[in-house]
């Protein structure tokens, strides 16, 4: 049986070859962008540096959507041809590209840097949103409080209620301190998410315990 509403701590390019072929409904990921990054508090991510170790998990990513499904990866702009050839080969299409505009500089350089962007990728042939997103959404910043690149749940939700239906399963193979899964969680979409370092996954359990304590509350 598929395991759902959990996260597993480990290697998610062996993890994910565990999981049945056409059995999620939609990805949401954020994997490593391959710049090496590291922030004020000097923390960096794991497997920030070769975009050959991690980016072949696309491959089993692609095998476990079912058909007709979408994936959306955040990516860096300038390991975008990395990315584009990992989903290539895996078999997705690109058929979508969000830009979330930020209200801040998050970097200074040759230029200054305001925004966070995805692909939204096809598994055959998926149907249209009966409500599709602009390509542009606003942007929330999260305070990067237990993760260094850590996404909002309100920037992450909408993509999960466009792009699946409720009770659908929502994977995130890269799951850092477990925002996707908690958006999915929060839209009453089941969740899976794989995570390699162990401190993110205990945070992310938490967060998810609270989400579930939340919801117990709320119907009683």
């Amino acid at each position: 049986m598929l395991t759902q509403n959990q996260v597993l701590h480990g290697d998610c390019t062996q993890i994910l070859r565990t999981l049945p072929s056409n059995s999620v409904d939609l990805v949401v990921t954020d994997p490593p962008y391959f710049v090496r990054y590291r922030d004020r508090a000097g923390r960096s991510i794991a497997n920030d540096d070769d975009p050959a170790s991690i980016l072949g998990a696309f491959t089993d990513v692609y095998r476990a959507l079912k058909p007709n499904t979408f994936c959306v990866s955040f990516y860096g702009w300038n390991s975008v041809a990395a990315f584009f050839e990992a989903w290539e080969a895996a078999g997705f299409k690109p058929v979508g590209h969000i830009v979330w505009y930020k209200g801040y500089s998050s970097r200074r350089g040759i230029l200054n840097a305001r925004h966070e962007q995805a692909y939204v990728l096809a598994k055959g042939h998926p149907q249209k949103p009966a409500r599709p997103l602009d390509d542009v959404q606003p942007w929330e910043y999260s305070g990067n409080v237990v993760h260094p690149t850590e996404k909002a749940v309100s920037v992450l939700k909408p993509l999960i209620r466009a792009f699946s239906q409720p009770n659908a399963l929502v994977l995130d193979p890269f799951a850092g301190s477990g925002s996707t899964l908690v958006s999915a969680a929060l839209a009453d979409r089941n969740y899976l998410g794989v995570e390699l370092d162990g401190k993110y996954v205990e945070h992310a359990r938490r967060r998810l315990a609270g989400v579930a304590r939340a919801k117990v509350r709320h119907s009683a």
